[in-house]
């Protein structure tokens, strides 16, 4: 539980790192930068993890067979094994972590407000479901349809201050990024649930640098000067926040069940707040507050099980 508290906690006071980088950097590059130290942070981690494999297969005789695709193999199936290939997954999710992580810096350009972004953001807890249901098909429960509203309500009191004209490019921005963050989750969950952790998330995050890349040269908006002016920021959100809180979310759920995980982690929203507060010097109004609070807890309320009693006579189990 210590882990997956101080993933959230990173987490959250990313958004702070996230807000300084914008002093200098524009959100392509920022993003090149920070997945590309995620990503070779993975690396030891990815040697050390083959090397207990390779170790421990040598040890038991095991050997690793590759199984060739045949051309003469129908087309169905050679589009199951496509789909089979940690490769192939990792550029999948990748794009999907690409696309969002774009939209939100763009966000934060915007509206320079690590708390706000880190509220708005954490809807994606609440479209999950909604998402499955529209795209996969799974039944939404009564307590789930009612954190949504207790979240709409609170993005109202967020984000809509003096009419619908109060909404900002920013909030709509992280609001459609909360859409694609919930689903980079479905599709981790549909496509990646038999993909190693660790593979995957060196994929995507690989896929994100690249892809970063490539729009900054794009764009020409690769300086050197100003990521130096705003290393902190940089090394913060790629070695602290891709890098470092990845592997404590990974090691916190081998101990903790996924929905009470995704509660802790939820707090991310909260932290974001503090961290605004205490390094930004952010200072909302009462009525913004109030949004937060409402949708923290209509985070909250989504993970919560369908029958509480239920889940308390069956505990659920541990990965």
């Amino acid at each position: 539980m210590a882990c997956l508290l101080l993933t959230a906690l990173i987490w959250g006071f990313a958004f702070v790192s996230q807000v300084q980088g914008m002093d200098s950097m524009t959100p392509l590059f920022f993003n090149a930068t920070r997945f590309t130290l995620g990503a070779i942070s993975l690396v030891p981690l990815l040697i050390w993890r083959n090397g207990r494999r390779g170790k421990k297969a040598a040890e038991t005789g095991e050997e690793s067979l590759t199984v060739a695709t045949s051309p003469d193999e129908p087309r169905p199936q050679r589009y199951v094994r496509l789909l089979a290939n940690p490769a192939v997954i990792g550029m999948i999710c990748g794009l999907f972590l690409f696309t969002a992580s774009t939209l939100q810096q763009y966000g934060i350009l915007y509206g320079r407000s690590a708390g706000r972004a880190g509220f708005i953001t954490a809807l994606y807890i609440v479209m999950v479901p909604l998402l499955a249901f529209v795209f996969l098909h799974r039944r939404v429960h009564l307590m789930t349809i009612a954190a949504v509203v207790i979240a709409v309500v609170g993005f109202y009191f967020l984000c809509i201050t003096d009419g619908f004209g109060s909404l900002t490019l920013a909030d709509l921005l992280l609001l459609f990024t909360a859409v694609l963050f919930a689903a980079h989750i479905l599709v981790i969950d549909t496509l990646g649930s038999r993909i190693d952790a660790l593979t995957l998330s060196f994929g995507q995050f690989v896929t994100t640098a690249i892809l970063s890349w490539i729009g900054s040269l794009c764009e020409g908006s690769i300086d050197w000067t100003g990521a130096a002016q705003a290393w902190e920021a940089v090394v913060y959100a790629g070695i602290g926040s891709v890098g470092i809180a990845y592997t404590l979310q990974v090691v916190g759920q081998q101990w903790v069940p996924p929905t009470r995980a995704s509660l802790i982690m939820s707090l991310e929203s909260f932290f974001s707040v503090i961290g605004g507060a205490l390094l930004l010097g952010e200072v909302m109004t009462p009525r913004g507050y109030l949004g937060c609070a409402l949708i923290f807890a209509g985070t909250l309320l989504a993970q919560l099980p369908a029958n509480p009693l239920s889940a308390l006579r069956r505990p659920e189990a541990r990965r």
